[in-house]
């Protein structure tokens, strides 16, 4: 597996796991030795490579310890101190990191709740720890852009020099990006200011200031969704275009194809499948949430097969995910375009399931079923396994 998969298995097991740990010692055990093994690619059994309660007498302070060093070429090169999973990440919670930073040789140091892992350098001073992490990732939302300079520090491809060098950028990229996702989630006056006099020539009073607030929300909102759109497009490899705002569909997914009936949430047959493949041409709309959910179907079956495999393609009436681009190979349908959400989860013989759900956070309690349905086309149980891309 290479280092994205890796992450989003990890990242599967804290969301599954992380209400029944309790202690810091639970956290290490549970999510930090699995990220510095599975992720990073270090033996945490091996003292060569990861040293456990890691000791160095600093000053007047005897014995203190860092939870974890990890060695590289003979040479303490990260310091790892975790906390308890839930837990927020402060400063203040890494004054050992701080007092060994000065005192070893790492150049990196990493706070971490399992969940969230700060990275810090030093930036700021020569040999001292800087207050602010050059790169926060986080399992509950990775960053797929920061996963080149996470592999960096992998025991395979450790390369100090050009972390180091990309750290300064790193640093303000990440925190201008939280201040872009601050203002996306509310905006704040002056950020609302900002835009509205770029296209209000009156004066900026209290009253245009309201007027303008919902405004503001609504065109980013709207741009965000307008360029989620066009990265998926562009990803699933679409030859359409806008059409009237919507994304052009990247594919016709009928319910023939899968071989089977389709069972919906009232028990009638589907629409033809001509009719819908015509509606979907006239343009879709692929909204956050759809996304949300394929990245979670993506995580829970990369356990059984590269996550490159997974495929969407998107319909009017439904969000589809597949097994190799193959529209005989149907993993799960999302009906999100709806006030009654659904999953759609497939038996042996492609028949489909509606479940009724909330939230798409709700498909990981379906896991077990979509990973089955990925075994099934794998070892060919399936009458559909062998045939080719549609």
């Amino acid at each position: 597996m290479d280092i994205a998969e890796r992450t989003q298995e990890l990242a599967l097991k804290v969301h599954q796991h992380k209400g029944s740990v309790e202690t810091e010692e639970a956290t290490k055990n549970a999510f930090v030795m699995p990220f510095i093994s599975s992720v990073l690619g270090y033996d945490v059994f091996n003292p060569a490579e990861v040293i456990p309660e890691f000791t160095v007498d600093v000053g007047m302070k005897k014995g203190e310890k860092v939870d974890y060093a990890i060695v590289h070429d003979g040479e303490v090169q990260v310091l790892v101190e975790a906390k308890k999973v839930n837990d927020p990440l402060r400063i203040e919670h890494a004054s050992q990191l701080f007092r060994y930073f000065a005192v070893t040789n790492a150049r990196i140091a990493i706070l971490t709740n399992g969940e969230t892992y700060h990275f810090y350098t030093d930036l700021d001073a020569p040999n001292r720890m800087d207050d602010k992490p050059f790169l926060i990732f986080d399992l509950t939302d990775i960053d797929e852009t920061l996963l080149p300079e996470l592999a960096k520090l992998t025991k395979e491809s450790f390369d100090l020099d050009s972390v180091i060098n990309a750290a300064g950028e790193l640093k303000y990229v990440g925190r201008i990006k939280r201040v872009l996702a601050a203002q996306f989630t509310e905006p704040d006056d002056e950020w609302v200011r900002f835009l509205t006099t770029r296209v209000y020539e009156r004066s900026f009073t209290q009253r245009v200031r309201d007027q303008f607030l919902p405004l503001v929300d609504k065109a980013m909102r709207q741009f965000l969704t307008e360029q989620v759109n066009d990265r998926l497009k562009t990803a699933l490899g679409s030859s359409g275009g806008y059409v009237s705002g919507r994304v052009a569909p990247f594919d016709d997914m009928g319910a023939a194809d899968l071989g089977g009936p389709t069972i919906t949430d009232s028990g009638e047959a589907p629409a033809d499948v001509d009719e819908e493949a015509g509606e979907a041409r006239r343009g879709i709309l692929t909204t956050e949430e759809e996304l949300e959910g394929f990245r979670i179907v993506r995580a829970i079956v990369c356990s059984e097969v590269q996550a490159a495999r997974i495929t969407a393609r998107d319909t009017k009436t439904y969000f589809g995910v597949l097994l190799d681009d193959n529209n005989r190979r149907p993993i799960a349908r999302l009906w999100f375009n709806r006030s009654q959400k659904y999953l759609g989860v497939f038996d042996a013989a492609k028949n489909e399931t509606r479940i009724p759900i909330t939230h798409a956070e709700e498909i990981y309690q379906h896991a077990d079923q979509l990973r089955a349905t990925v075994a099934r086309y794998l070892t060919g149980s399936n009458g559909a396994a062998g045939s080719s891309a549609g």
